[in-house]
């Protein structure tokens, strides 16, 4: 993917300088985190998890809900040995934002920009404390997206999911979840598994397939841009389908059980994020209308 340095950093938090902070509230186990057992046990439970935040890197719960968003201050440029995936993280997220600015005001409505937290080891939010194990992830209570970018780094070691594009499509994930929360989707969710709790999977598995199209249709801007480069999409829908639920249990050495899934399989994730890329239209994403996603 092309990109520039020098985006703005007028939406974004960056507090890895202070690392983030962790106040009282339950930490995030990470023996049973993110998923696998053995090498995959740090990355499964975590991903397949639901809890006070959401994302398709999603935390489980156990989140202090008395807890507040974060302050400090970044890594000194020089000393920042991430410089380079902050910079394209932060050129991700405005560009993503950019798309959902248009798209809202070609429907003649305000689109409310996310802030971007960009933190290491463990953060406080409004939906409560969070370790780095958590992933990428996005907080409705603070409309906040919350990257660690060491992340990066499991995705390729651990998911087998490496690349610039497939850390854009986390990226534009969490930030379509930010889009579900200002059109009301995610209170929709909310209230579903509050009120029928048989249908609580079901409705989380379509709303992290939304995400996952809402991703796809900022991937078709880019490409409208003229910004894709040869791989790029493949490296997107390798990381679609590498935190596929199935695998993921796979994995991690248990038995495959759809009635569980909580993000969708990986045929799924890697179906509705090209059908976001290939139309660039979100009316496209509509998961929740159709019988079977």
């Amino acid at each position: 993917m092309r990109w520039r340095r020098g985006a703005s950093r007028q939406d974004v938090i960056d507090v890895r300088g202070g690392g983030g902070g962790r106040r009282g509230g339950a930490a995030l186990p990470v023996g049973g985190g993110l998923g696998l057992v053995g090498v995959i046990l740090f990355v499964a439970i975590q991903l397949l998890g639901g809890g006070g935040g959401t994302g398709g890197f999603n935390i489980p719960a156990g989140f202090d809900s008395g807890a507040r968003a974060p302050s400090g201050e970044p890594i000194p440029a020089g000393r920042d040995p991430d410089r380079d995936l902050a910079d394209f993280s932060v050129y991700v997220f405005n560009n993503a934002q950019a798309t959902w600015e248009r798209i809202f005001a070609q429907q003649g409505e305000t689109y409310d920009r996310a802030k971007l937290v960009l933190y290491r080891d463990a953060v406080d939010t409004a939906c409560g404390s969070a370790s780095s194990a958590a992933g990428p992830f996005y907080c409705p209570a603070d409309k906040y997206v919350y990257l660690d970018v060491s992340f990066y780094r499991d995705m390729e070691s651990r998911l087998q999911a490496g690349g610039e594009f497939a850390w854009a499509y986390v990226i534009a994930h969490e930030v379509g979840h930010h889009v579900q929360q200002l059109r009301g989707t995610s209170n929709e969710v909310n209230q579903i598994r509050r009120s029928d709790p048989d249908r609580a999977n079901e409705a989380s598995v379509r709303l992290e397939l939304q995400a996952d199209c809402f991703s796809g249709v900022w991937a078709n801007s880019v490409f409208e841009a003229g910004d894709l480069e040869r791989g790029d999409v493949e490296e997107a829908i390798r990381a679609s389908e590498a935190v596929g639920d199935d695998r993921l249990q796979s994995q991690a050495g248990r038995q495959i059980n759809s009635d569980s899934f909580t993000h969708g399989s990986s045929a799924q994730r890697r179906a509705w994020f090209e059908r976001g890329n290939e139309s660039g239209e979100p009316t496209d994403c509509d998961t929740f209308s159709i019988d079977d996603v």
